[in-house]
């Protein structure tokens, strides 16, 4: 499969069918993740890998879309090192390389036939607070994570697209 068919096919995934990922699938997913392109390569990207029983369950009280998955990525950006723009204050770019970090890893676990979900429908600061976060790191997303279950299928929506022109614009 080619980059454009693997991006056609890949869907958000709302059901898993329990099995667990395996070391090595999941090790190669995350060195995906760990060579995607950030700012300056300053890497402020943290991925917390959640797989425990405990841990899943508070996820399951902060958001209703974890889908019953064994395992859940939380990403979060260490404000201390993402890269500033020196030509406007307050201009970073670390949502955006945890962003790139995450999509990275969302596209290399649909090749190796692990389906994935981006999930902001959480409170950040909830979560943070929950899992006792060190203050430098902001939630940016979960990725509720497994093997879709054999019933598993993408929403209705997901073949409609705005013609390219309402979205392209040449200058």
């Amino acid at each position: 499969m080619n980059f454009s068919q693997l991006a056609q096919k890949r869907y958000s995934v709302r059901k898993f069918d329990g099995r667990t990922i395996e070391p090595d699938t999941m090790n190669q997913i995350l060195q995906t993740g760990n060579v995607a392109p950030t700012g300056c390569n300053y890497q402020p990207q943290r991925i917390y890998v959640i797989e425990n029983p405990e841990k899943l369950e508070l996820l399951n009280k902060l958001s209703k879309c974890i889908f019953g998955a064994k395992t859940v990525l939380l990403f979060t950006l260490n404000t201390d090192e993402d890269w500033k723009n020196p030509l406007e204050p307050g201009v970073h770019s670390g949502v955006q390389d945890v962003s790139i970090v995450a999509t990275h890893i969302m596209l290399q676990a649909w090749e190796l036939g692990v389906g994935t979900c981006w999930v902001n429908y959480f409170s950040p600061s909830a979560l943070e607070k929950t899992l006792e976060l060190p203050a430098n790191e902001k939630a940016v997303l979960l990725m509720p994570m497994g093997y879709p279950a054999e019933d598993s299928e993408p929403l209705k929506l997901h073949d409609e697209y705005k013609d390219i022109s309402e979205t392209v614009r040449f200058i």
